[in-house]
């Protein structure tokens, strides 16, 4: 079997794999970060949201030997040590979270969202599509203009 090198959260990696295992299989099973979820499979749902060379992408449809030789970053490796990202912290302060499955997903787009534009419009936070099945849409963009502001200064 062959095996694929790259960093995760700023660690280097090894996995044993077949080259179209999706990426968020090797992440999630062989190496063990759950931050990333799997909802649907088919790059629809955006659970699995995560960033690729400090771009979104969805792991679940990305074959393990494109992340090879590059830098994965997952919810688990957004925050600096016990300091939130802005994202993480504007989340918290808007009280997002209801069930919580979707919202690694929903952070890390966010994050993605707000490296292209310091000051998002509702049509820019519209188009991430990431879905949450309670329907928190309201508090998501709530909390990334407020993130926005957090990193604005």
């Amino acid at each position: 079997m062959p095996t694929y090198s790259f960093t995760v959260n700023g660690k280097a990696v090894t996995v044993d794999a077949p080259a179209d295992l999706p990426a968020l299989w090797a992440l999630r099973d062989k190496l063990g970060v759950t931050g990333p979820k799997y909802g649907c499979g088919i790059d629809v749902c955006k659970a699995c949201t995560s960033h690729l060379d400090g771009e979104a992408f969805n792991p679940c449809v990305t074959p393990v030997a494109e992340v090879a030789g590059r830098e994965v970053t997952t919810i688990e490796g957004l925050a600096d040590g016990d300091v939130l990202h802005p994202v993480q912290q504007a989340w918290l302060e808007q009280d997002v979270a209801q069930c919580g499955y979707c919202q690694p997903g929903q952070i890390m787009a966010a994050v993605a969202l707000l490296k292209r534009t310091a000051n998002p419009t509702d049509a820019d936070i519209d188009a991430i599509e990431n879905v949450c099945r309670c329907g928190t849409y309201f508090r998501v963009r709530q909390a990334i203009k407020r993130a926005a502001e957090l990193m604005r200064g």
